[in-house]
């Protein structure tokens, strides 16, 4: 018997909150739904919490229901203040579409956009850059209370510091999407990471209103660490799927290098391997677990980047960990820089001076086999291995 996909999404840990949930479960089982997941366009590329979400609605592909994929070119030009303690920058008309261009290019490689139950990709900017707002007044407002929208978990965070007026209408803008997809594709599902339930939900909720008919609202978990902290974060900043940001090696390393607690969590979101080979990779505490690592590394690397660059950036890890220098990743750097301190910072190894002088002074940077312990310390070779704490090591080109 094929297996319910809500079941499919509690087993490998994706669920967190779902409004109306037999209704949902009874719907889905009857046949074929339209979902959607907006992404705002705050980057020039995607990062590795938005792949939880793809993984998600790569899922629902699979087991029949239609993907939506709405890139939010018009509410990126508001910014969501959801878990944020300030405002978000604000961005032009031109990079805002920009960054929609890069989202598309990526999202292909993840969803179906041909075939059967094919994925359909929509910008808001279409319906809500030209928006007459005393008609978005009178239809979506009415339905809002101010007293329940200040309630909400998404505009908590934002209250000390002041909540503007352009984020507050962040909520009714995101409803009237949902609104929008449900009269022109029959919409009926809007999913999203847990940060997102008090717009889901307000979404769900003034289909109801106004329309008098069933929609619903999920959420998913967000990829955390087992103490609860966001994953996905490196001395360079996020984690990247655009490979011009964060290599296949950086984005292998990063996998290969999570905590013993950490990867059946990662293994059940962010691969397709079978729950019981799951199982059976994460069942030991010891040096063990570096087999699931490696596997989990191998797998997201090769959803994200294709199975030759993933099988690349495997050799050139285990190369690093051997102390192979042939097969190490090679940085280059020019010539003019002479210390240490700056050829951290030159080869993006520290991110700023300070950062650099704080590794070197804890004895975590090493030459070759030899501990650096001088922060002002001159590079005497143009050709040498570089050791970073136990997890990095590459090769180093002046030149």
């Amino acid at each position: 018997m094929k297996k319910h996909i809500m079941d499919i999404l509690k087993e490998r840990g994706f669920l967190k909150q779902v409004v109306f949930e037999e209704d949902l479960r009874r719907q889905l089982e009857e046949g074929p739904m339209s979902f959607y997941i907006g992404f705002d366009p705050t980057a020039d590329s995607l990062h590795v919490g938005h792949f939880v979400q793809l993984m998600a609605m790569r899922h629902m592909q699979m087991a029949g229901h239609r993907p939506i994929a709405l890139i939010g070119g018009g509410t990126g030009m508001v910014g969501d203040p959801s878990g944020r303690t300030d405002m978000r920058s604000m961005m032009t008309r031109e990079t805002v579409e920009h960054n929609c261009n890069c989202f598309k290019a990526q999202m292909a490689k993840f969803i179906r956009f041909e075939g059967e139950n094919a994925a359909l990709m929509v910008n808001n900017a279409d319906w809500l850059l030209d928006l007459n707002y005393i008609d978005f007044l009178r239809e979506v407002g009415v339905h809002f209370s101010v007293n329940r929208m200040l309630t909400a978990e998404c505009f908590k965070s934002r209250m000390e510091k002041g909540l503007s007026f352009l984020e507050f209408n962040y909520m009714l803008m995101q409803a009237y999407d949902f609104l929008v997809l449900n009269e022109k594709y029959g919409c009926k599902l809007e999913l999203g990471g847990d940060d997102q339930w008090s717009n889901i939900l307000a979404g769900a909720d003034l289909i109801r209103r106004k329309k008098g008919e069933d929609a619903f609202a999920m959420t998913f978990a967000l990829l955390t660490t087992s103490e609860g902290k966001k994953m996905g974060k490196t001395a360079k900043g996020a984690l990247w799927l655009d490979p011009d940001k964060t290599t296949p090696y950086e984005f292998y390393q990063y996998f290969r290098n999570v905590q013993d607690a950490d990867v059946e969590n990662c293994l059940k979101l962010l691969t397709f391997l079978d729950l019981e080979e799951i199982a059976e990779l994460v069942q030991y505490r010891d040096e063990r677990i570096n087999r699931a690592k490696e596997r989990l590394a191998f797998e997201v690397t090769a959803l994200v980047h294709g199975e030759a660059e993933a099988a690349a950036a495997q050799e050139a890890v285990r190369a690093a960990f051997s102390g192979d220098a042939e097969n190490m990743p090679v940085i280059e750097v020019d010539k003019s820089v002479t210390r240490v301190v700056d050829l951290l910072v030159a080869a993006k190894l520290a991110p700023s001076k300070g950062e650099a002088r704080r590794l070197i002074e804890g004895g975590g940077i090493r030459i070759n086999e030899e501990k650096v312990t001088g922060a002002d310390a001159e590079i005497g070779a143009d050709d040498f291995i570089l050791h970073k704490g136990k997890k990095v090591h590459v090769r180093i080109l002046r030149k």
